[in-house]
């Protein structure tokens, strides 16, 4: 393909490219600097094109590419290292916790209110609440499945039956 017949194509794309890269941005400046940065690149790799190749499919490929590498180094950029000794603990900002029921009980009562339970109800919610599956729980306390979801079930309610005094 000749230089300016190569540069007239691109042109003569330059509306489906903008409509393609608002579709994956749905933003306009963005969708515009997608744009930018598409043909610039499509112009720079001209001679990796090849005659037998759909132009139009090449260059909307060349743009999805460019979105989905600049999509993941955002989140990349955005992704929170934990460098403390406990590589469990998350160095965010605390929630209020009013959405939450450390937000209305202590976690003391909770654990009060759970110690409780008769141990056929408390053994496996403590379990569930540790991380635990359904299935592991069953096979730890040779249950039935049923019987584990229906107690866990249960302790939950009893646990927020027990606490609905403290939150009016």
């Amino acid at each position: 393909m000749k230089p300016n017949q190569f540069e007239n194509e691109l042109i003569a794309l330059q509306n489906n490219m903008r409509n393609f890269a608002f579709s994956l941005t749905l933003n306009r400046e963005d969708a515009e600097d997608l744009l930018q940065d598409t043909t610039l690149k499509v112009l720079d790799n001209r001679e990796k094109f090849t005659k037998n190749v759909n132009f139009k499919g090449w260059v909307l490929t060349i743009m999805k590419n460019i979105f989905i590498n600049n999509y993941r180094k955002i989140v990349r950029n955005q992704t929170v290292i934990d460098k403390t000794e406990d590589m469990y603990h998350l160095n965010l900002p605390q929630n209020s916790g009013f959405d939450s029921p450390e937000g209305y009980y202590s976690i003391g009562e909770i654990n009060n209110n759970i110690e409780s339970f008769p141990d056929e109800y408390r053994i496996p919610f403590s379990m569930h609440l540790q991380g635990y599956k359904y299935e592991e729980i069953a096979e730890t306390m040779h249950l039935p499945i049923g019987t584990v979801k229906s107690r866990i079930f249960l302790a939950r309610k009893r646990l927020q039956q027990q606490l609905k005094d403290y939150r009016d």
